[in-house]
């Protein structure tokens, strides 16, 4: 998976030149343990730390990095050189306030490290309730690009800590910026309100909700508004409107049980909360521009402000776990209580880490005590059974997918009939399987991954063959780089005994997925069938070497003993 580390690229060249003026080591730097090796002088070295801690922070290892680089400083006669990494490694270890005491502030340092330190500096002095000295620090020394957007946002949050009245209601603007020109809107709604000026915040929500995408964004926003103004009923017709649009969502399903019956409204954000919750959205900005350091650098800040917002945590933990730092993925899953809206989503998130480390009984236990624990949760049942399925037990999986089915009445979710055929299918229950994968695609006839699943589970049983091949074509004019679906149509031909096209389809398909094992075995019977026995032992042997599971493994070493029989007459006459 591509990382991206944007950060260690602009820290490059401050890297280069520490390592260009550092004195050389006599014996080899890397031995073993980097940060062990006595390099020179009997004992750890300046040099070995710097370079172990380049290594932890090329690796996402934010933590350890972030010790290394520090260990470094103290053992450098010139700490300033390192000053750089030591600051990066501490705020994406989440040490803000570490990061904050060590922030680069020097002509010497890297211009984009040392405006991010500036960032870090005002995000500290606020959550020490200095909001004064951090509104100055930000107006004195404006971090600039790329952090604009959140500097603009922050201002009137940092103007009503400080006490600054009318400089907390001013709408923050930046020329062509409609994120700043929206999110700023919110903010200066939810001043408005704390400033009691309720028609004015009122105006802004509106304002908000009239924008194509607002009520997606917004709603959730004005309708605590409206909650907390006793106005319950309007909140309860607001929601009734996102839920027409998406009658899933978990925070509107929340809010107007809440709402409905009268509850205790969400509170106003504080000064610190409403701070966070721009560098979070900052944050989530950069992570769909694939810019995940300044994602996960402004989530340590949010959180810094606010440590108990859940979807930061949970931010993080995907940011972390895209990073190949897995246990600090699990850390941030594991931040987020019982009783939390995002509570089922982390412990799933979690039980999935441990699957992909191979540890499936702990990842089957999570997922079955929060199923257990929120029976009635929709997402608690549907993951359980996606890991019971990842385990091969299928019957479990569809047992809870009945209840699930079941409560839907006449009204089934396409989804869901389609999660429980692939389980009854793989269950060997092919009569319920076909039915609801039948059932399925009535509801949503155009799906591509349900037209190759059910058609090719036809082909692999020699039936209903023009049909199904018709479907899997229609699947891959739909997604024409999909490998598997290409495979669907090769093995198709094949059925039909087309071995010509069969080989032109499941040609590419190979190139497009080289590593499946059941591409390469299909595409070695193909070969077979044509007269390309060398080819087709290749692919079989291919199958061998891509940790193929034992029915693969035991048809591929079959195939190459024995090979596929006789060659069609026609066949064997060409090649003779």
């Amino acid at each position: 998976m591509m990382r991206t580390k944007l950060l260690a690229v602009l820290l490059s060249a401050s890297a280069l030149a520490a390592c260009s003026t550092a004195p050389r080591p006599d014996g080899p730097v890397l031995r073993g343990s980097v940060a062990s090796d006595p390099g020179w002088g009997g004992g750890r070295s300046a040099y070995g730390q710097f370079l172990a801690g380049q290594a932890a922070l090329q690796g996402g290892a934010n933590q350890q990095a972030a010790g290394y680089f520090n260990e470094a400083r103290e053992l450098d006669e010139d700490p300033g050189v390192l000053a750089d990494r030591a600051f990066t490694a501490s705020l994406l270890a989440g040490d803000v306030q570490r990061a904050a005491a060590i922030a680069p502030r020097g002509p010497d340092s890297n211009e984009a490290v040392r405006r991010l330190a500036v960032l870090t500096r005002v995000v500290d002095l606020l959550a020490d309730g200095k909001g004064k000295d951090a509104e100055a620090l930000l107006k004195s020394d404006p971090p600039g690009f790329p952090h604009r957007p959140v500097s603009a946002l922050l201002g009137p949050w940092l103007a009503a800590a400080a006490g600054d009245a009318e400089g907390a209601i001013v709408r923050p603007e930046l020329q062509g910026d409609r994120f700043v020109q929206y999110f700023g809107q919110l903010g200066q709604a939810r001043l408005f309100e704390r400033a009691k000026r309720y028609d004015e915040a009122e105006t802004d929500y509106k304002a908000l909700m009239a924008l194509d995408a607002g009520r997606g964004v917004f709603l959730a926003d004005y309708g605590a508004f409206l909650e907390r103004r006793k106005r319950h009923d309007e909140a309860v017709a607001l929601y009734d409107s996102g839920l027409a649009r998406d009658p899933d969502d978990a925070t509107l399903l929340t809010a107007r049980a809440r709402a409905a019956a009268r509850g205790p409204a969400p509170a106003m954000l504080t000064y610190r909360q409403g701070a966070a919750h721009v560098l979070l959205i900052c944050a989530a900005s950069f992570a769909t521009e694939r810019q995940s350091q300044f994602s996960l650098a402004y989530l340590r800040l949010a959180l810094r402000l606010d440590p108990k917002r859940d979807d930061a945590w949970l931010l993080v933990g995907d940011l972390l776990a895209q990073d190949d730092d897995v246990t600090g993925a699990r850390e941030a899953y594991a931040k987020t209580p019982v009783g939390s809206q995002q509570y089922v989503t982390a412990q799933m998130k979690l039980a999935w880490s441990y699957q992909s480390g191979g540890d499936k009984p702990r990842a089957l236990a999570i997922a079955q005590k929060v199923a257990a624990d929120a029976p009635r949760d929709r997402d608690a049942q549907i993951g359980y059974a996606d890991i019971l399925r990842a385990n091969e037990q299928w019957q479990q999986s569809a047992t809870v997918l009945d209840g699930l089915i079941a409560a839907q009445g006449d009204k089934p979710d396409w989804r869901l009939l389609y999660m429980r055929g692939m389980a009854l299918e793989r269950a060997n229950r092919w009569p319920d399987a076909e039915r609801d994968l039948t059932t399925a695609l009535k509801l949503n006839p155009d799906e591509p991954d349900l037209l190759n699943y059910l058609g090719y589970s036809w082909i692999d049983r020699g039936e209903r063959l023009p049909e199904a091949i018709a479907m899997v074509q229609k699947a891959v004019d739909a997604k024409p780089q999909s490998g598997a679906m290409l495979d669907s149509l090769g093995w198709g031909y094949y059925r039909q005994g087309d071995y010509k096209t069969a080989v032109a389809k499941l040609e590419q398909a190979v190139e497009l997925e080289p590593g499946d094992p059941d591409i390469n075995g299909h595409l070695g019977d193909a070969y077979w069938r044509v007269g390309r026995q060398v080819e087709a032992r290749y692919q079989w042997q291919r199958v061998l070497s891509l940790e193929p599971d034992d029915k693969q493994r035991a048809e591929a070493e079959s195939k190459l003993k024995n090979g596929l029989g006789p060659l069609p007459a026609r066949v064997a006459q060409s090649a003779g």
